[in-house]
């Protein structure tokens, strides 16, 4: 395995753009770092407020017609797990794209890896976060925040979850994104499903930077653009108009239509 700081990263500061976008962008850095181009590390902003369904999600979850009534767009993640309801506010997100052969092959040991500055992302932020130490059961299983606790990739604080990890190899990358719950909107988080759901029980099992830790939201997602910096010696840097185009294409004919998020259905 290559130190990872000894290879070309750069930090994309976060950005606001809607969710199809942010998918497909994650998808270009992942085709530019094996391509030779610089790795990525990115922190991202869902604007408007977006669920991002797990790639094997029953489309049937969903209650689409709260999601029409508020804002909310759809999406579907190439990685597995549970919906997340994308807050513009609440959530705060990352990317890491990096060339396959240069991260441990072994899942655990990759996730262990990729969440270093995740964890030290919350540890300048003034939460006393890490790992599961054990693995609890599902209150809701198509909602990722709800389902069963896993202690290879979730990240609690205060014995509740306040970040999910998800990993997916795409063009010999390595993609691992994720989810910071910044603070909570549970009506939101809840009602995009179509279970009626308990507040209750959502509350006893997440938490949030802002309850943890009381900053605001820039002060969160500045710690967690130089966790992620400093990580891997990253130099500042932007998308090039290539990436930018090649993303707004797969956005508009991958992630934005019926057949990817609806029917599961790749039509690139």
């Amino acid at each position: 395995m290559t130190d990872l700081a000894d290879r070309r990263w750069r930090l994309v500061r976060e950005e606001t753009r809607p969710g199809p976008m942010q998918m497909a962008l994650d998808e270009v850095a992942a085709e530019t770092a094996a391509s030779g181009g610089p790795r990525t590390v990115r922190v991202y902003r869902w604007t408007p407020s977006t669920l991002s369904l797990g790639y094997r999600q029953d489309p049937a979850t969903v209650d689409w017609a709260f999601c029409d009534d508020h804002g909310v767009d759809v999406t579907r993640r190439p990685t597995g797990g549970g919906g997340i309801y994308h807050d513009a506010v609440g959530d705060i997100s990352y990317t890491i794209a990096v060339p396959a052969d240069e991260v441990p092959g072994e899942l655990l040991d990759c996730y262990e890896l990729l969440c270093d500055p995740v964890l030290d992302g919350f540890e300048r932020m003034g939460v006393d976060a890490g790992f599961a130490e054990q693995k609890q059961s599902a209150v809701h299983q198509p909602a990722c925040y709800l389902r069963a606790i896993n202690p290879a990739h979730d990240i609690l604080a205060g014995g509740r979850k306040i970040s999910g990890n998800a990993q997916y190899r795409q063009r010999d990358a390595v993609v691992q994104h994720g989810s910071l719950s910044f603070s909570l909107a549970g009506e939101s988080h809840l009602g995009v499903f179509a279970a009626d759901l308990d507040t209750e029980r959502f509350r006893d099992r997440v938490t949030s930077v802002r309850e943890q830790a009381g900053i605001e939201r820039e002060t969160a997602v500045e710690a967690l653009e130089a966790a992620l910096g400093d990580w891997v010696d990253a130099s500042e840097g932007a998308w090039t108009d290539a990436e930018l185009e090649r993303a707004r294409d797969l956005a508009k004919r991958k992630y934005a239509s019926d057949r990817w998020t609806r029917e599961r259905a790749d039509p690139t």
